[in-house]
C-alpha cells in the first residue's frame, strides 16, 4: 500500500472516532435482523451481561464500548491496556468491574522502586523447618488492576511476562500455576513521561486489548456532576453487586470458544495481519498472537451480540483494539500526526470482505 489517505486532523479538535465518548452500544447490524436458530444457548450469558453493563452504568457515564471491550476481554480469557489521561475513570471502571465478578481482586500500584520480588511473591527462610517457604505476592489472584504500569522500570515489567502470557509463575525452579480465571487489566497516562518507562513490545504483546479512553462530551460531563452531587457522602462502590461467580465465567469462557466461524473468515483475519506486516507506514507488524487474539475476541463480540457464529462486523470491531498497540509506526508517518490507529483503519478497509 503506497497511500494513505489521512482524513482525520489532530487540531481540528474532532477525536478519532474510535475513541470517541459518544460511541454508543453494541447493536446488530442490519443483517443481524434476521432471527437465526442459535445452535448455542447463549441466554444466560447476555443476561448476565445486561446485568453487568447496568451496574457498570449506575456508576460510570458513557463509555459503552470501553465497557463492551471489557467484557469481551474477560470472555475471551484476556488481558487489557487501560489508556487514558488522569481522571477519566481507568481506575474505577477496572475496580467497578471486579466487584460484579465474584473473584479474588489484587491491586498493585506500580512505582519507579518496585521490585519483581514485590508482585510476584519471593523465598524466605523458615527458621522453624530450616527450608525456604515461598510467599506468594500480589499477583496471585484471579482480578489484577495494575495502577501506572509505566511507572516500574524494565526488571519489574518483566515480571509480569511469564504470568500474562502461561497464566504461572517460576520460583527456584518450581512452577506456581494461577487459579483461573486470572486477568490483569493495566492503566497508564499516554501524556505524562516524566518517570515513566516505555513498554516493551513483548508486553503489550501479551494484551489482548489496548482501549484509549477519551474525555466525556458536554451532556456526559453534566450527567458526572449531577451523578456527583447525589452521591454525597456515599460510596460509588457500595451498592455495586456480584453477577458472576468463578464457575460461571468458566462456563462462558468455554462456551465462548465454541462459537462458530467459517474457514473464509479465518482468512479473512490472516489478510489484515499480513497487511500489517506489508505496510509501508508501519515498521513493525502484528504477530501470530495477534491473529489469534482477533479471532479470539470476535467470538466474544459475536457472543455479546446474540449469535453463535462470527461475522465480518465482529472481526472489525475487534481488529483495531487488538493491534494499534502491536503494531509500530515508521518515524516519518509518526512525524506527520498518522497514528497506527488509523493505519489500521485503513487496512481493514483496503482488504476485501469475504462474501
Amino acid at each position: 500500500m503506497d497511500t494513505f489517505e489521512n482524513n482525520h486532523n489532530p487540531l481540528n479538535g474532532n477525536s478519532n472516532p474510535e475513541f470517541s465518548s459518544e460511541t454508543t452500544q453494541i447493536t446488530p447490524s442490519s443483517d443481524e435482523n434476521v432471527n437465526f436458530e442459535t445452535r448455542i444457548n447463549l441466554a444466560p450469558l447476555l443476561q448476565s451481561v445486561t446485568e453487568i453493563k447496568n451496574e457498570l452504568s449506575s456508576v460510570i457515564v458513557g463509555q459503552q464500548k470501553m465497557i463492551d471491550q471489557l467484557l469481551v476481554a474477560v470472555l475471551s480469557n484476556g488481558h487489557v491496556l487501560l489508556e487514558g489521561v488522569p481522571g477519566v475513570a481507568k481506575t474505577i471502571t477496572a475496580k467497578l468491574l471486579s466487584k460484579t465478578l465474584a473473584l479474588d481482586f489484587s491491586r498493585i500500584q506500580f512505582t519507579p522502586d518496585l521490585m519483581p520480588s514485590d508482585i510476584i511473591g519471593t523465598s524466605v527462610f523458615d527458621l522453624s523447618k530450616s527450608e525456604f517457604q515461598f510467599k506468594k505476592g500480589p499477583v496471585f489472584s484471579n482480578f489484577i488492576l495494575i495502577d501506572e504500569i509505566n511507572r516500574a522500570p524494565a526488571k519489574t515489567q518483566a515480571a509480569l511476562f511469564e504470568v500474562m502470557e502461561e497464566r504461572q509463575i517460576t520460583i527456584d525452579g518450581k512452577a506456581y500455576p494461577m487459579d483461573a480465571p486470572f486477568l490483569v487489566i493495566a492503566t497508564q497516562n499516554p501524556i505524562e513521561q516524566e518517570g515513566t518507562y516505555r513498554l516493551p513490545e513483548a508486553q503489550l504483546d501479551r494484551f489482548l486489548f489496548k482501549i484509549s479512553i477519551d474525555y466525556p462530551n458536554l451532556s456526559e460531563e453534566i450527567h458526572i456532576l449531577q451523578k456527583e452531587n447525589e452521591l454525597q457522602d456515599r460510596n460509588k462502590l457500595e451498592n455495586i453487586r456480584e453477577i458472576l461467580s468463578k464457575i460461571e465465567i468458566g462456563n462462558y469462557q468455554r462456551l465462548v470458544k465454541q462459537i462458530k466461524i467459517e474457514s473464509h473468515l479465518v482468512e479473512y483475519i490472516a489478510k489484515i495481519v499480513m497487511n500489517t506486516r506489508e505496510n509501508a507506514f508501519l515498521y513493525l507488524g502484528a504477530s501470530p498472537r495477534a491473529s489469534i487474539a482477533i479471532l479470539n475476541a470476535a467470538k466474544g463480540f459475536a457472543a455479546l451480540r446474540g449469535r453463535d457464529f462470527v461475522t465480518p462486523e465482529d472481526i472489525k470491531d475487534a481488529a483495531v483494539p487488538v493491534l494499534q498497540h502491536r503494531v509500530m509506526v515508521t518515524p516519518e508517518r509518526e512525524m506527520e500526526g498518522i497514528t497506527s490507529t488509523e493505519i489500521i483503519r485503513q487496512i481493514i478497509d483496503t482488504v476485501e470482505i469475504p462474501r
